[in-house]
């Protein structure tokens, strides 16, 4: 594709081969005109560091999709994830949604056990710049 007017809106996977955790699929650096950063990982074995970030809030709403691969059971995440929202814990071993109102402390994100491959995908709205999206002083466990 060459001279198409929107041929740049279009992001590939980044990272051929890449297994995650991590990795912008789509950002304001990205495409420019767009106001939401996505991540897209995919969980191949039990992540490491785990929990694979502590707690924290952001300026913006953030939706974090866990998305089962099993085409015979999608509803089957192939792992379950222990996240707390507030002081609330939260423990999913099914492909589901979560959405985290702006400013609502989350985490810590804790893979408590891993069956299969699976994907999550962290989509924050409002912004296109991670460095807006995760505010200074964010906790992770790196």
């Amino acid at each position: 594709m060459t001279g198409l007017k929107y041929e740049n809106n279009l992001v590939k996977l980044p990272g051929e081969g890449r297994r995650g955790p991590g990795g912008a699929l789509m950002s304001g650096e990205l495409v420019p005109e767009c106001n939401v950063y996505l991540e897209y990982s995919r969980i191949w074995d039990m992540p490491i560091p785990n929990p694979i970030e502590m707690s924290h809030a952001h300026s913006y709403d953030e939706i974090v999709l866990n998305i089962g691969s099993d085409p015979d059971n999608p509803e089957i995440l192939g792992g379950e994830i222990e996240a707390y929202m507030g002081s609330e814990k939260q423990v999913t071993d099914k492909t589901s949604a979560v959405f985290i109102p702006k400013n609502v402390e989350h985490g810590p994100v804790k893979w408590t056990k891993f069956e299969r491959p699976h994907i999550q995908m962290s989509i924050v709205l409002g912004t296109g710049d991670l460095k807006e999206a995760l505010p200074v002083g964010r906790k992770t466990s790196d």
